[in-house]
């Protein structure tokens, strides 16, 4: 046992908050030399390490035609000021590399901070998963939630307003490629050649769509869910929007879709 998960074990029973309940182990353990926006970091073992089930707005970093989204650099400051220069653990929940090489983990500092919990609490990153990395995420979910609820940081800015399937569908071409969420009413589900279609308007070439391949439908039902019960219920959706026939996003794990009644 490395000395900081012996003090992350001790601060969880003593702070009742600062580390998750379903904290997960420590395996490695460096120091921060570098932040590169508001959820990718360098340690000093020399791992880019991207803070996994979170999404920062986004900053250049001098690609060509991208643009810095708003509060990009606030994010890379909030985390330059939570990380930089401080020993962290890393703790896995899933797959540990991304297509880009860099690690994905969950990050706690040695007096217990949780890094991507403190970065989604303080309205500076939302929640973003992947199919086979999903540990925490109803922690962060929770935590999205609060700071939405209390207009923080990014939730104070229209660019990441919760929009409507009809915002969707009226401001497509501005909306392609973007992560947005969505609320509104699946007016109707079904699950066809193995995979499930959820409508969320009367016209399927132009409303928006949620759409679930077929290995996406089996992790909804290897969690007891099944996609074709979403008809009728009121939900927030959540990922990439796209262009097929009108507006359409591709759900690939269960948190993408929050039910809200």
């Amino acid at each position: 046992m490395t000395r900081l998960l012996a003090l992350l074990l001790i601060l969880n029973g003593l702070t009742g908050g600062a580390v998750p309940a379903r904290a997960l182990d420590i395996e490695d353990e460096a120091r921060v030399v570098e932040v590169i926006d508001g959820d990718t970091l360098v340690l000093s073992n020399g791992l880019e390490v991207r803070l996994v089930g979170t999404q920062a707005p986004k900053i250049a970093l001098g690609r060509k035609g991208f643009r810095d989204w708003p509060l990009g650099e606030e994010a890379r400051a909030l985390l330059e000021e939570l990380a930089l220069k401080q020993s962290v653990g890393l703790a896995y929940g899933g797959r540990r590399q991304d297509r880009h090489g860099r690690t994905l983990a969950q990050l706690y500092r040695a007096d217990g901070l949780w890094l991507q919990g403190e970065m989604v609490g303080r309205g500076l990153a939302r929640v973003y998963g992947f199919a086979d990395n999903r540990a925490l995420l109803p922690e962060l979910l929770a935590r999205e939630r609060a700071a939405r609820a209390a207009g923080r940081g990014l939730w104070a800015d229209p660019f990441y307003a919760i929009r409507s399937p009809a915002e969707l569908q009226d401001g497509l071409r501005d909306l392609v490629d973007s992560f947005q969420l969505v609320e509104g009413r699946v007016l109707a589900a079904q699950v066809v050649g193995g995979r499930a279609y959820l409508n969320f308007g009367q016209d399927r070439h132009s409303d928006l769509t949620a759409v679930l391949q077929p290995e996406a439908v089996a992790l909804f039902r290897d969690e007891g869910l099944e996609p074709a019960d979403f008809a009728g219920h009121l939900v927030r959706l959540r990922g990439w929007v796209e262009s097929y026939d009108g507006p359409m996003i591709e759900v690939t794990y269960p948190e993408q879709i929050e039910v809200l009644e």
